[in-house]
């Protein structure tokens, strides 16, 4: 582990090709193993201190830390869920299943979370497509939410006071820009690219796709 100690530290399984963590109620890394480290390409200087937050991509940070919530306030006792992971300084995220444990213990009234997650390094089929660049307009962005909140294009033209065909063509430049044939794989390239939030309803748009 690169931070070890206290009760924590014992009630951490040493798992072969596994990334332990563990984070503090502020959802802080605490202290990870060696697999952790080089899954994200850092150090114990450089990870631990860091939020949970860093290492997921931001389209699904809000339901990732509702679930953490629900650990913290005694709801659940543990949570697997799979997520978009990022790798700090580096354009590329892949997909991971986590696994949560609340970790009770201690000093009274202190709560902690495990968090394991399998070694993926060189597993090229769990890479998604996430080049977060701002490929989108503010306009772009209204109008791929309202595609993915499935609004037709006169509702959505009177929405966002557009001509009906101002609307078909800012669709044709995000088919062009996503690469796909039509709304639906529009909406599903959205989602796997990490452009979209997951878990929020109606659709949004993650800023950091937004110029």
């Amino acid at each position: 582990m690169g931070r070890t100690g206290g009760a924590d530290a014992r009630q951490q399984p040493d798992q072969q090709g596994m990334c332990v963590a563990g984070l503090d109620a502020a959802l802080t890394i605490q202290q990870a193993n060696q697999e952790f480290f080089r899954q994200f390409n850092g150090s114990s200087e450089e990870l631990c201190g860091r939020s949970i937050r860093d290492v997921v991509h931001p389209s699904v940070q809000q339901p990732l830390l509702r679930q953490f919530s629900h650990l913290l306030e005694g709801k659940h006792q543990r949570f697997v869920t799979p997520v978009i992971a990022v790798r700090p300084g580096e354009e590329s995220a892949f997909t991971i299943p986590l696994t949560a444990i609340a970790v009770r213990g201690g000093l009274p009234g202190t709560n902690a979370i495990l968090v394991m997650m399998p070694t993926t390094r060189g597993t090229e089929e769990t890479r998604v497509v996430t080049n977060r660049k701002k490929v989108l307009s503010e306009m772009d962005a209204r109008i791929l939410e309202g595609i993915a909140a499935g609004i037709s294009t006169v509702p959505l033209s009177s929405r966002l006071f557009l001509s009906p065909h101002g609307v078909e063509y800012h669709v044709a430049c995000l088919l062009r820009k996503l690469k796909v044939r039509n709304r639906t794989a529009l909406v599903s390239r959205a989602y796997s690219m990490g452009v979209l939030k997951i878990g929020t309803w109606p659709p949004e748009v993650v800023d950091d796709f937004v110029k």
